[in-house]
């Protein structure tokens, strides 16, 4: 128990120092390329913030289990709305740019809604992950052109700051800050695991609990120290896209290296999946109104988040 709790708190400490080196170089690249925040969050940061689940569903997969991959994701998922945005709207209400509005969020629902089509069957096919990789190819290809655009239509100078060190240096630091984030969320979760598994916690539990928090530590510290240090739209970004990544580019390649098809549990598709659908609806007029996110509402998201935790540790721990 103790090697556990060593191994659950250097992960926290890996995952606060990796966020804090991927906000200021991220923001630094922005500002130097003329580009937003938020595209950075929504593309290099989602996807290196992404790399413990795709780490744990390719593991999972290859041992026969990659079931477990499915309630990550849509633990994590509910953990990435419900709980880390709500968090950030108690800390600072989260305004929205209108692309959001128009495209993040909509992509976003999109993907929760195509894998919720997808396992009404109740299995995972590849025909159903080739589906998914499409989706994420299509949202990456989509953001290529939105990113080319707006670096093209930029035209005033870069900010002094992000000259203050070479370009090669800060995507250096950065991809250094994303691997100390992973190695950091890999020691979380196997600390929170076999912490977990000593209490006797079952593994659909795991799965939706402690490796989906475990897992989107990365996003919440992120978020947590750009919402502290100001740069709101890179964590909404990340958040947004690590949401869209998880089911399309993670979940997707997972069902691929599987055996067979990834059977869905009638629970996870009766109520999980579901919440994680309604999460994303629910959204919507949320996020429009008044195109912010108020303390009101992310108390409301954190609040939501907690009695769905509470009805797991009551119903299936």
């Amino acid at each position: 128990m103790a090697s556990s709790a060593a191994a659950l708190l250097a992960g926290l400490v890996l995952l606060i120092a990796g966020a804090d080196l991927v906000v200021r170089q991220g923001t630094a690249l922005a500002a130097r390329f003329g580009v937003s925040p938020l595209v950075v969050g929504m593309t290099v940061v989602s996807l290196g913030t992404s790399l413990p689940e795709l780490a744990i569903g390719i593991n999972a997969a290859g041992q026969g289990n990659a079931g477990l991959a499915v309630g990550n994701i849509v633990g994590t998922n509910l953990v990435n709305v419900l709980l880390i945005l709500g968090l950030s709207a108690l800390i600072r209400p989260v305004v929205f740019e209108p692309r959001t509005l128009r495209f993040d969020l909509p992509v976003m629902t999109g993907a929760a809604v195509l894998l919720l089509v997808l396992a009404l069957d109740g299995s995972l096919t590849n025909a159903d992950g080739v589906w998914l990789c499409a989706y994420g190819a299509a949202y990456l290809g989509l953001m290529v052109v939105h990113t080319r655009r707006q670096a093209a239509a930029s035209t005033g100078a870069p900010a002094t700051a992000a000259k203050t060190r070479p370009a090669a240096l800060q995507v250096l630091l950065l991809v250094a800050g994303l691997a100390v984030i992973v190695v950091g969320s890999e020691f979380l979760v196997d600390g929170a695991v076999r912490i977990a598994r000593v209490w006797g916690a079952s593994d659909t539990f795991i799965g939706l609990t402690v490796v989906a928090i475990g897992t989107s530590a990365p996003e919440l510290v992120t978020t947590i120290v750009s919402t502290f240090r100001g740069d709101r739209s890179l964590a909404l970004g990340n958040l947004l896209g690590s949401s869209v990544f998880n089911i399309a580019l993670i979940l997707g390649p997972t069902i691929l290296a599987a055996p067979g098809p990834v059977p869905v549990p009638d629970d996870v598709l009766a109520l999980d999946m579901v919440l994680m659908v309604a999460t994303a609806l629910v959204c919507v007029p949320a996020f429009f109104t008044r195109r912010q996110l108020t303390r009101v509402e992310g108390g409301a998201f954190v609040a939501a988040y907690v009695l769905y935790t509470t009805w797991l540790l009551t119903t299936r721990l």
